[in-house]
C-alpha cells in the first residue's frame, strides 16, 4: 500500500532534521543529515499505522494513495 503524507523537515541547531507530519501528529523521525532522516521515513511511517491498527483508528482520509499488488 502507498500513502500520501505532508512532512515538515526542520534543521535542528546541533545538526541533523527532524521530521514531523501535520496530519499525523503521531509521526516523528530524525537524522544527522537529511538523507539519513529521509531514510527513516518509512520506518517511522509503519510505527504509526502500526499504532492506528492497535488503537482501532482509521489513518486521516487522503493518506492512501494506492494498493500494491503482490
Amino acid at each position: 500500500m502507498e500513502y500520501k503524507i505532508p512532512l515538515l523537515l526542520t534543521p535542528q541547531p546541533e545538526g541533523g532534521y527532524t521530521v514531523t507530519s501535520p496530519l499525523l501528529p503521531e509521526f516523528v523521525t530524525e537524522g544527522d543529515s537529511l538523507n539519513e532522516a529521509l531514510e527513516n521515513i518509512q520506518d517511522a511511517l509503519a510505527a504509526v499505522i502500526e499504532l492506528y491498527q492497535d488503537m482501532g483508528r482509521s489513518l486521516p482520509e487522503n493518506t492512501q494513495i494506492g494498493v500494491e499488488v503482490t
